[in-house]
């Protein structure tokens, strides 16, 4: 039997009998997936971890304490033998063959007639991978290439097109705080398979030189905009895309519905009966800051951060920012879009109790290679934008997390 490789084959086990022999750690781990299945599981043993106890005790399987005992295979479909008895792994696994129940046993695989794979998932796909070389099997690799094959269908490095019509819509896609690598996987995949990606500029561009020849890259900032204002341009060609049967990624940086008019573009196609998929994104807000070594909440001394917009000026009336309360905050404060009006906000502040000591950081180009990281305080930071030359896109940090160092405690 070890010369030939076992024959691959998906068991469909709703509402079948599967008998689980022990309730340790093999077991453990074997549960869950043949709960998933719908298996109407028998588990046989005396003891039985926390985890697989508590599966019991939810109904998910029914659990008889006892060892062992002739006949317990009997009207099973599929057997797992995982106890640390090996005379009783013997004798129901001659059971097992007397009854033709395909069986599998933890303690040898050579005198089971089954084996479980290595199993994972990614959208509605199931892989499982079987070491088929008689001079051994190697459960570490056979785990390594399902673990390849999974992430590279889950992050669209390894592309398998979908041959029946796709339904044609759009996909707002949080692309992170530009590191292409913080993108999600969902995200990753849905620009694998796309036929048009609409991008930001502040997108994760490197994700762009990746996508295959055929799809079509549109830079939004240079979407002709006619008589129309920009972001009704871009909503205008989210509809035309998508109405020409196209599957179509909005890429945006951060998350999209972050400062990101995401949901004006969601708007836009529901209006046109365009359907859409949100797939949210890593926010600058908070990423920018941790890859600079910024916690924006610490354990004594920040219990809340803010993040507003600093895209018009306190003093402007289009403001919608009550700079007066968050002066009176004591947490942190995370400003976007804000460089060229700190100056302002940081006045603003400090006229409203903040003080002039508040420690402040400034991190431009976040999680990118041309990443820095400039400090001032409430005071001084108009000048030192100025004099250091910081320039968007920079998340703008506020408050004493910005003084915290490795060790826990305030520079």
């Amino acid at each position: 039997m070890a010369e030939h490789p076992p024959y691959p084959v998906g068991l469909r086990l709703t509402g079948r009998r599967v008998v689980v022999l022990g309730g340790g750690q093999v077991a453990q781990r074997r549960l869950p997936a043949l709960i998933g299945a719908g298996a109407d599981i028998h588990l046989v043993s005396p003891e039985a971890t926390p985890s697989v106890e508590a599966m019991a005790d939810a109904g998910e399987i029914t659990w008889h304490r006892r060892p062992y005992a002739e006949g317990d295979l009997a009207d099973a479909w599929y057997a797992l033998i995982a106890t640390s008895d090996p005379e009783a792994n013997t004798a129901a696994s001659a059971e097992a063959e007397t009854h033709r129940v395909w069986c599998v046993r933890s303690d040898d695989a050579d005198q089971a007639t089954a084996w479980t794979p290595a199993t994972g998932h990614s959208e509605g796909v199931t892989v499982a991978v079987l070491t088929t070389d008689a001079r051994g099997r190697d459960p570490r690799h056979t785990a390594a290439v399902r673990d390849a094959v999974v992430e590279g269908l889950r992050d669209g490095t390894l592309v398998a097109p979908h041959h029946r019509t796709r339904t044609a819509g759009v996909a707002l896609v949080g692309g992170g705080p530009g590191d292409p690598d913080l993108i999600t996987v969902r995200g990753r995949r849905l620009l694998a398979e796309a036929d048009v990606v609409i991008a930001d500029r502040l997108g994760p561009r490197d994700l762009l030189a990746e996508l295959p020849p055929h799809v079509e890259v549109i830079d939004a900032a240079k979407i002709p905009y006619g008589r129309y204002m920009a972001q009704e341009a871009i909503n205008n060609a989210l509809v035309e895309h998508a109405r020409q049967g196209k599957s179509v990624v909005r890429l945006k940086g951060g998350d999209p519905y972050v400062f990101g008019r995401g949901m004006e573009e969601l708007q836009a196609l529901t209006e046109a009966g365009i359907p859409c998929t949100v797939v949210p994104g890593i926010s600058s807000s908070v990423s920018v800051p941790g890859a600079a070594g910024i916690p924006v909440t610490h354990r004594g001394v920040a219990h809340e951060f803010t993040v507003v917009s600093g895209h018009v000026a306190p003093d402007d009336e289009r403001s919608l920012v009550d700079w007066p309360s968050l002066a009176k905050l004591t947490g942190t404060l995370v400003v976007l879009m804000g460089v060229d009006k700190i100056g302002r906000i940081a006045e603003t502040l400090m006229a409203h109790g903040k003080s002039p000591h508040t420690p402040v950081a400034l991190v431009q180009e976040g999680t990118t290679a041309a990443q820095r990281r400039v400090d001032a305080t409430l005071a001084t930071v108009a000048d030192t934008v100025v004099a250091q030359d910081v320039r968007p896109p920079a998340v703008i940090v506020i408050g004493d997390v910005v003084a915290v160092g490795p060790d826990g405690t305030a520079a």
